[in-house]
């Protein structure tokens, strides 16, 4: 038996109720972790922390100076594991019946990789829970993007990822105003007058998700054509280029972010999942 019908039979054979628990839990962390990107974003937009932003794991990290701390770490990472399970058993399973053509085929592998993004996170903050400190490594971005630029046209595969990555910025945002988008959050479980108040914040969220999508996106088609890994960014190089426009546009961005994890946290509680 193969690897991935392995996988696949250990998938089938998990309680619906687990996994459908773990991608609850999965959507709690995420919004978790959004909330607290964009609280110090908005922090920083508003002359807070010397006006300094955060990524993803500076964000966890604030998490430890608070009471029970490494408690709240290991929640979070074990929330992010099962956001990863979850995204897994979407891809393995068809759970969105996408099916086996091209077009379903590449859908199925970006909820794979939407997963994977999240597994650097979670082992982070796994680490700070269980060790009280965590090795960054660097930037491992700019290092796994200045190991690409060194094959044969690897500023053309970083530009790839760089246009992908923007594609799905702009794929957020028409996400956002698209009529599936609402007829996602009509199907779920909330109550009908809460309804149009969740949709007109994921609007938000999905857009301002968007834009520093693209925005990092930007930031690889750049390390590409002046093969430099330096040129890449991450979140935090995004929200250092929204602050060049002005504390405004910084801070309705973060709010925006916010939105998305007030959103995720509205998943947790209602959510729409299929095939579990």
């Amino acid at each position: 038996m193969s690897v991935a019908n392995s996988i696949s039979s250990a998938v089938s054979a998990s309680p619906s109720a687990g996994i459908r628990a773990l991608a609850r839990f999965g959507f709690a962390a995420k919004g978790v972790v959004y909330l607290l990107v964009g609280v110090l974003a908005l922090l920083a937009a508003t002359g807070q922390r010397g006006g300094q932003t955060a990524d993803k794991k500076q964000a966890v990290q604030t998490l430890q100076d608070l009471p029970g701390g490494p408690v709240l770490l290991g929640i979070i990472a074990f929330g992010l594991l099962g956001y990863i399970v979850w995204r897994f058993v979407q891809a393995i399973r068809d759970t969105e019946n996408k099916g086996s053509g091209a077009k379903g085929i590449g859908r199925r592998l970006g909820y794979a990789g939407s997963g994977l993004l999240y597994a650097s996170l979670a082992w982070y903050a796994a680490q700070l829970a269980m060790n009280g400190s965590a090795s960054e490594g660097g930037n491992s971005q700019q290092t796994l993007t200045a190991k690409v630029l060194s094959w044969p046209g690897g500023d053309w595969i970083i530009m790839a990822v760089g246009l992908i990555i923007i594609g799905s910025g702009i794929y957020q945002i028409i996400r956002a105003y698209s009529g599936k988008f609402h007829k996602h959050v009509n199907s779920s479980n909330l109550p009908a007058n809460q309804q149009n108040v969740v949709y007109r914040t994921g609007q938000v969220g999905y857009t301002a998700r968007g834009v520093v999508m693209a925005i990092i996106g930007y930031f690889f088609v750049q390390a590409g054509q002046q093969s430099r890994a330096s040129a890449a960014g991450t979140t935090d190089e995004a929200f250092d280029l929204l602050a060049t426009m002005g504390p405004s546009v910084l801070g309705v961005v973060a709010l925006g972010l916010m939105a998305y994890g007030l959103y995720m946290l509205v998943q947790a509680r209602y959510p729409v999942l299929n095939g579990v």
